[in-house]
C-alpha cells in the first residue's frame, strides 16, 4: 500500500472519530471529495455524511427501525439536479452502494434509522397514534446552505405504526409524489423534494398487483402538526418543550429568547397561510389536509390524492375518500386554520403557565391567518392577471374573471396562460375559443384592457413566472404512470421534463401543453397507499 493510501486511510478515521467536534443541528460541512488511491487505481466516492439528530429526542417520539432490505433494488430515477443543490455526489447517488444504503441493504454505520411517531384529526376524526407506518428516516444531510435535510424512504417496509398495512409503496403512488413534488418545486411552491426512485423488485397487492418501490425524499423536516399532538399527550411536558425547543432551533432559528413559543406559533401560522395561497394560486388540491399532512416547515407534504384543477369549480374535490367535500380547493385556507387550531391548542402548556392566557395569546396569532392568506392570495391571483390590489377596479376585474371561470367551468391553468400569451402580443383568439361563447368573455377582456399597466412588460413578466404551460394533468399523469408500471418511462420523462420547466415553451412538447380535446377532466384520485 502507498504512503498516499495510509495518509488518506488516516485522515478518514480522524474525520470518523471526531465527527462530534463537527456536527450539530446546523453546522459546517467538509465538502465531499472523491479518494483516489494510484496505486490500485481505484475511486473510491464516500458517502454523504448522514447523521439523524431527531434521535436526540426523548424515545417517545420515535421508534428504532431498520428498513426491510429490498430483494432486488433498482434505481428507476435519480434527481441530480436536486442532489447538487443538497452537495450530494451524483455518482454517489447512482452508485450500487447507495443503491444498497437506499434500499435497506446497507444500516448507517454510526446511528440507527428512525420512524416517527405522531397523532393526527383524519376528516376530523382524532386517532392518538398514527406515525410512519410505510416511511423511515434513513438520515439528515447538512446541505450546501447549511440547511439540515431529512433524507427519508417512503415504502420502506412495516414498522411499529403500520396498522396491519404492508408498509410498502407502489411503483405509481411513488412516482406520483416524485412528478408532484418537484411540480410544485418548480412552481415556487414549498415543497418537500423527490430526490431518488426505485424498485425493490417486490409485487405489492394494491387493487390489482403493482410493482413494489421506494421514494427517497428530503424535506427541511418531517416533524406535523400531529408530531405535536401526540407529544402533548403525554403527562411528561417535558418531551413537549423538547420538541418545540428543537424544532425552534433547526426550523426558525431567528427566533429569540422573548416569548420563543408565542413567535414559533405566529411562523407557523404565517408559513402555512402563504402556502395555502400559493397552492389555490396555481389550482392545487391537496386533497388529504389531515394535521399529520401538515408539515411544521410549511412545506407540501405527502401528496396522495393530490390534483391541478382542470375545469374551474370553486367547489372542486378529486379525492375519492373526501365524501363532503372537506378538502374542496375553496375549503382549503378553512381546513389549514383548523389545523392551526389543533397545533395552537398542542402549544397551550408552553405559551402561559395559566391556561387561560394561554388561551387569549393562541386566539391572538390564529386570528392573524385570515389576513394574511388573503393579502397572499389576491396578490397572487392579481399578478396572474398582470394587475394589483392598488390599481382602482382591479380586485372587481379578478373576481368577474373568477365569476366567469366557474359558470363555464373553463381550464384553469388555460386561462392564465392565454391571458398571459395575450399580453406578450398573441392575437385573443386563442384565449376566446376557451368560452363556449363569447360575449361575456369579450366583455370581460375589454374591462381588462382598460388596466393601465395590464399590458405593461413589467406585467407580463410577472404573468409569464406565474403562469404555467405546463401542469401535470390527470390524463396524461395516469397515462405516463401505466406506462411506467410496464417498464416505459419515456412517457413519464417527458411529463417530467415539462412540468419542472413549467414556464419554458417547448414546441415538441405542445401536447403537453393543454387540456386534451374531448378528454376527460380529473374526476376521481385515490391515496393509493
Amino acid at each position: 500500500m502507498s504512503i498516499y493510501c495510509i495518509l488518506v486511510a488516516i485522515a478518514t478515521i480522524f474525520l470518523i472519530n471526531f465527527k462530534p467536534l463537527f456536527t450539530h443541528i446546523n453546522c459546517w460541512r467538509f465538502p465531499l471529495m472523491p479518494i483516489h488511491c494510484p496505486k490500485t487505481k481505484k475511486i473510491f466516492m464516500p458517502a454523504p455524511d448522514f447523521d439523524l439528530s431527531y434521535a436526540d429526542l426523548p424515545k417517545a417520539l420515535y421508534t428504532l427501525y431498520q428498513p426491510a432490505p429490498a430483494p432486488a433494488p433498482d434505481m428507476v430515477l435519480q434527481n441530480n439536479a436536486l442532489a447538487a443543490k443538497l452537495g450530494i455526489d451524483e455518482k454517489w447517488l447512482g452508485s450500487q452502494n447507495a443503491l444498497r444504503f437506499l434500499s435497506g441493504q446497507t444500516p448507517p454505520d454510526n446511528y440507527a434509522p428512525i420512524a416517527m411517531a405522531y397523532a393526527g384529526h383524519q376528516f376530523g376524526g382524532f386517532s392518538p397514534r398514527l406515525g410512519d407506518g410505510r416511511a423511515v428516516l434513513i438520515g439528515e444531510y447538512v446541505a450546501l446552505d447549511n440547511i439540515r435535510h431529512d433524507i427519508h424512504l417512503k415504502g420502506s417496509g412495516r414498522t411499529a405504526y403500520s396498522r396491519g398495512g404492508d408498509g410498502k409503496a407502489a411503483l405509481r403512488a411513488v412516482l406520483k409524489e416524485y412528478i408532484f413534488s418537484e411540480s410544485l418545486a418548480a412552481l415556487g411552491i414549498p415543497t418537500t423534494r423527490s430526490l431518488a426512485a426505485l424498485t425493490t423488485g417486490e409485487t405489492v397487492m394494491r387493487q390489482k398487483p403493482h410493482p413494489g418501490a421506494i421514494l427517497v425524499r428530503t424535506a427541511r423536516s418531517h416533524i406535523r402538526v400531529g408530531t405535536f399532538q401526540f407529544a402533548r399527550l403525554h403527562e411528561d411536558q417535558t418531551i413537549l418543550k423538547a420538541l418545540a425547543d428543537y424544532t425552534i432551533e433547526r426550523l426558525f432559528p431567528e427566533i429569540n429568547s422573548v416569548a420563543p413559543y408565542e413567535q414559533f406559533l405566529a411562523q407557523v401560522i404565517e408559513k402555512q397561510a402563504k402556502l395555502i395561497a400559493k397552492w389555490m394560486s396555481f389550482g392545487f388540491i391537496h386533497g388529504v389536509m389531515n394535521t399529520d399532512n401538515m408539515a411544521i416547515s410549511g412545506e407540501t407534504i405527502d401528496f396522495g390524492p393530490c390534483a391541478f384543477v382542470e375545469g374551474f369549480a370553486p367547489d372542486r374535490v378529486f379525492s375519492s375518500i373526501d365524501h363532503h367535500g372537506r378538502y374542496a380547493w375553496n375549503k382549503q385556507p378553512e381546513m389549514a386554520y383548523w389545523n392551526l387550531t389543533r397545533f395552537a391548542e398542542s402549544l397551550l402548556p408552553l405559551l402561559h403557565t395559566d391556561e387561560g392566557k394561554a388561551v387569549v395569546i393562541a386566539q391572538e396569532q390564529l386570528s392573524k391567518f385570515s389576513n394574511i392568506f388573503t393579502a397572499q392570495f389576491n396578490d397572487l391571483m392579481l399578478a396572474k392577471i398582470g394587475l394589483s390590489p392598488d390599481m382602482d377596479g382591479a380586485p372587481q376585474v379578478l373576481s368577474n374573471a373568477m365569476s366567469m371561470l366557474a359558470q363555464h367551468e373553463i381550464d384553469f391553468t388555460s386561462f392564465f396562460r392565454r391571458l398571459t400569451d395575450m399580453a406578450a402580443g398573441k392575437s385573443e383568439h386563442g384565449f376566446l375559443a376557451l368560452f363556449p361563447e363569447h360575449t361575456k368573455a369579450g366583455a370581460w377582456l375589454q374591462s381588462w384592457q382598460k388596466q393601465p399597466a395590464a399590458r405593461s412588460k413589467t406585467a407580463r413578466i410577472k404573468m409569464q413566472t406565474l403562469n404555467p404551460v405546463y401542469i401535470p394533468r390527470y390524463t396524461q399523469t395516469e397515462t405516463a404512470l401505466e406506462a411506467a408500471e410496464t417498464g416505459d418511462m419515456a412517457p413519464f420523462q417527458n411529463l417530467l421534463s415539462a412540468v419542472t420547466s413549467p414556464f419554458d415553451v417547448r414546441q415538441k412538447l405542445a401536447s403537453l401543453a393543454e387540456l386534451e380535446q374531448d378528454g376527460e377532466t380529473t374526476v376521481q384520485t385515490f391515496c393509493e397507499t
